[in-house]
């Protein structure tokens, strides 16, 4: 640290120390002053006299009153330009008690907003400049009067780009702190996000192998000593299910490495090409299963297939898991305009009808997946039984202030 910064450090901490030091100062400067007599008559020269008592006295209360200009800066101010006036109208020669006014306009000009000092600055101005002119000995063009002119403009000039600049400083500090929290409050927000959405991929791929792993186990445990080839079926399509979970929870785990992992996966997220082997693996797990499509070979953004192809996925695992084991799926996937409908219906009637009924995070998840895509998404039983699921996704990403078609 500086001993620059270390005196500003020291000033901050002790400002009634440092005021008294200032104040000493100014009084040191004012009886200097005192002392010193200019002569104009044929050249510029300067000779030595001895001050007034009443002016020595005046320069005392000044100097005095400048160690309080941080705690009343109004009443320093008016205390030293009265001992400023009395000294204008009483001294002869004059003494330069005025500099305590001019120190104290500075303190009221860098504490104060800028009307406040204009207004009190041009009116010590006018009474300090107008009670020397009028009332001293001297000519109202003297020097002497021009200078206490001169000095409390300065005096309220530089106090106010002192004010002006701290005040500047403060904003740009103030602007930089709140960059800051935004900025954390952005990372905050897009974690979050991350974790979110990594939670609904896991929850989708996790209930859908597991539901099918779940139904082949029990087929293979209920035909396994009469029917052993269908048992080993079974087991094969448990395995495929289990291995299929395994390589998507991978990819999903690994979207948590670095980009520049050579581990990382780079196979890409499944999508609507991929129906037709998701679908397989649910008739393989016994369920009736009608696919329909009317999509004209439509190319999807990533999101929006990825989100077609996980919506479909749960529905059809919510059928599995809650409709029973006679029911019977209907999946359809349609263009319509500038939009994709998903729909998922089954009849099934089975004990659990509501899909999340058992604080399950299905239907949270789609929801969650439409709305991230400013789509939306209807769920709902079905008249006569059954449920059904209808999404629909737009094909290109709306702007905030688009109207859905």
């Amino acid at each position: 640290m500086s001993t620059l910064q270390r005196a500003k450090c020291q000033a901050k901490a002790h400002p009634l120390a440092m005021d008294a030091v200032l104040a000493a100062a100014v009084l040191v400067c004012m009886v200097a002053g005192s002392f010193v007599e200019p002569r104009h008559r044929d050249s510029v020269s300067w000779a030595l006299r001895t001050p007034d008592t009443l002016s020595l006295v005046l320069m005392a209360l000044g100097a005095a009153a400048l160690v309080f200009r941080r705690r009343a800066p109004m009443t320093v101010l008016a205390l030293t330009g009265a001992v400023s006036v009395i000294e204008s109208v009483t001294g002869d020669p004059r003494a330069p008690v005025a500099m305590s006014a001019v120190i104290a306009l500075y303190t009221v000009a860098s504490t104060t907003d800028r009307p406040t000092t204009w207004r009190v600055g041009l009116l010590t101005m006018t009474v300090l400049t107008g009670s020397a002119m009028a009332a001293g000995s001297l000519p109202w063009y003297a020097q002497e009067n021009l200078a206490i002119f001169a000095w409390t403009g300065i005096g309220a000039t530089a106090g106010d780009a002192v004010r002006s600049r701290r005040a500047f400083v403060q904003a740009i500090r103030e602007r930089a702190e709140r960059a800051e929290r935004t900025r954390e409050e952005e990372a905050r927000r897009r974690v979050a996000e991350e974790r979110l959405r990594i939670a609904r991929d896991l929850h989708d791929v996790v209930a859908h192998h597991i539901a099918l792993v779940n139904v082949q186990a029990g087929v293979a445990a209920h035909v396994m000593d009469k029917r052993p080839d269908q048992a080993k079926e079974a087991l094969a399509h448990v395995r495929e299910a289990s291995r299929s979970a395994l390589n998507e929870l991978r990819a999903t785990v690994g979207l948590l490495r670095q980009s520049g992992d050579p581990e990382a996966p780079t196979e890409p997220a499944p999508g609507l090409d991929r129906l037709d082997e998701l679908t397989g693996t649910f008739r393989n797990a016994g369920l009736h299963i009608e696919v329909a499509r009317a999509d004209q070979d439509t190319t999807l953004p990533a999101a929006v297939d990825l989100a077609a192809y996980r919506i479909i996925q749960e529905a059809l695992t919510n059928v599995q898991k809650h409709a029973g084991p006679q029911a019977k799926a209907e999946v359809s996937v349609v263009r319509v305009g500038p939009n994709i409908e998903i729909t998922v219906l089954d009849d099934g009637g089975g004990e659990d009808e509501d899909p999340d009924g058992g604080g399950g995070h299905g239907l949270l998840g789609m929801r969650e997946r439409v709305t991230a895509l400013r789509g939306t998404l209807t769920t709902g039983p079905r008249y006569g039984g059954g449920f059904r699921v209808h999404a629909i996704l737009p094909v290109k990403n709306r702007t905030p202030g688009e109207d859905p078609a």
